[in-house]
């Protein structure tokens, strides 16, 4: 049976996982109200998608 002969440090083991994150979420500012929203998605804040209004948004 394979037992390691030396034990892994603790830099070796970070530089091993740096590697394992969470991606990094990818925005952009709506054309119309600027606000930040995921590419190729509806606009939240006023419903708009590709020079069309979408969505009905209540105003707050």
């Amino acid at each position: 049976m394979a037992v390691p002969k030396r034990r892994t440090s603790k830099s070796r083991k970070l530089k091993r996982r740096t590697h394992h994150r969470a991606a990094v979420i990818a925005t952009q500012a709506c054309p119309k109200c600027g606000d930040l929203r995921r590419p190729h998605r509806v606009c939240p804040n006023c419903g708009d998608y590709a020079g069309k209004q979408r969505i009905e948004v209540a105003e707050v």
